[in-house]
């Protein structure tokens, strides 16, 4: 027997870059897609109550990915639809969980929910301690109310609801829409399109400064499976690969791999986001025995051939 034996399974945004990985993730594990529930935003709008309970009526286990985000650009336009839509979707479905009896619920949350300041690597014991960045506070208070709720249905109701906080995925199949697409399918983009093109500079964001840290999408959904079979506690869980890199060295390898000889020509005048970003991923090495494995420049490599085979479909 193991954990997902006859386990119902509800993944919200299953159909997702996440989720799409993470699906495939639990069909190696055994999962057969008769165990799966995976709604469509079409068809399940879980901003809607009763979307919600339907969702999860007669489900073991309940999987929240589901989320709107968007990269700095999107952030700044949009800041109270990211509030309103990610607190609703999440605050529903958890309290929808509850009331089907449902066995665990997992929770993944958002690096976004760190104070901006925060000590690097960030652990999970300075969550509280500040502000998030400017541009993400909406979107990561949002996410971050859901792991009160989860701590506060395991205190009064005995729900066992576990929060995980993955630092930036990238990887095949991610977004790569202009207007929403996070830091490293935009400059894939960018730079494969300045290389068909023949265009001589490229314009990036920022200054370089800022750092971040990625993880390989395929790695966390690894990170999600393992948490769901192993963790059981009340604490937030940081699921990274420790590693930082700034952004102008991050530039540079895009650059590189996708083989841009051009300029760079950073528009100083937009904000660089979060000055730092790492994890402390120790927690979860401890509690369920994950570490990244992929190596960050063979899963650029692997996400800029993705692109570049899949852009005009």
């Amino acid at each position: 027997m193991t954990f997902w034996d006859n386990k119902r399974i509800l993944i919200t945004g299953g159909a997702g870059f996440l989720g799409s990985h993470l699906v495939s993730e639990l069909e190696n594990r055994g999962v057969s897609p008769s165990q799966l529930r995976i709604p469509r935003s079409r068809d399940t709008d879980l901003r809607r109550w009763e979307h919600c309970v339907r969702a999860a009526d007669g489900q073991d286990i309940v999987i929240h990915l589901a989320a709107k985000v968007g990269g700095i650009g999107f952030n700044r336009e949009n800041p109270a639809t990211l509030f309103y839509d990610n607190a609703v979707m999440g605050i529903q479905l958890i309290e929808a969980a509850r009331q089907a009896g449902v066995e665990k619920c997992i929770v993944v949350g958002t690096v976004c929910a760190y104070p901006k300041f925060t000590p690097v690597p960030f652990s999970e014991d300075d969550l509280w301690n500040g502000y998030p960045e400017e541009t993400n506070a909406p979107y990561g208070l949002a996410k971050k109310m859901l792991l009160v709720q989860s701590q506060a249905y395991r205190e009064q109701y005995g729900f066992n609801s576990i929060y995980l906080l993955p630092v930036n995925l990238y990887g095949p199949g991610d977004n790569f829409h202009p207007e929403i697409s996070h830091v490293i399918p935009a400059l894939i983009r960018r730079f494969v399109e300045a290389v068909d093109e023949g265009r001589e500079t490229v314009e990036v964001w920022g200054t370089g400064a800022a750092s971040r840290e990625f993880i390989y999408v395929q790695d966390a959904a690894r990170a999600i499976a393992m948490a769901a079979e192993k963790y059981n506690g009340p604490k937030p869980v940081n699921i990274g690969s420790g590693m930082e890199i700034r952004i102008s060295d991050l530039v540079t390898m895009i650059a590189d791999l996708t083989g841009y000889t051009g300029k760079v020509v950073w528009d100083t005048t937009k904000p660089d986001g979060q000055p730092r970003r790492c994890l402390d991923v120790s927690r979860a090495e401890r509690e369920f025995g994950f570490e990244a494995e992929k190596n960050f420049r063979e899963g650029l490599q692997a996400t800029i051939a993705w692109y570049r085979m899949n852009r005009s479909r």
